[in-house]
């Protein structure tokens, strides 16, 4: 993963006050639905199905308590193999 952190963290931190909700959006191939929820075991989750059926769209509303912690979940998420945050 090549992206300033401490850019993110200072985007985060201006725009979502913690702790709080944080909305996740993620796309993977389905099969690795449970790796992405297994990240937020605690969230509001929906899922929206691709056209083909490969894809699956998750969005996961996390109470998080701060800025550290939606980026631990990005670091992660990033190691699921095809996901793509949004």
């Amino acid at each position: 993963m090549s992206w300033d952190v401490e850019a993110f963290r200072e985007k985060v931190e201006s725009q979502h006050k913690f702790p709080g909700t944080y909305s996740f959006k993620f796309i993977v191939p389905k099969e690795k639905k449970a790796e992405i929820l297994s990240l937020l075991p605690e969230a509001e989750i929906s899922f929206k199905k691709s056209s083909g059926d490969k894809y699956l769209s998750i969005t996961a509303q996390a109470f998080l308590q701060n800025s550290q912690e939606v980026i631990d979940v990005y670091f992660k998420a990033n190691k699921v193999e095809g996901c793509m945050a949004l």
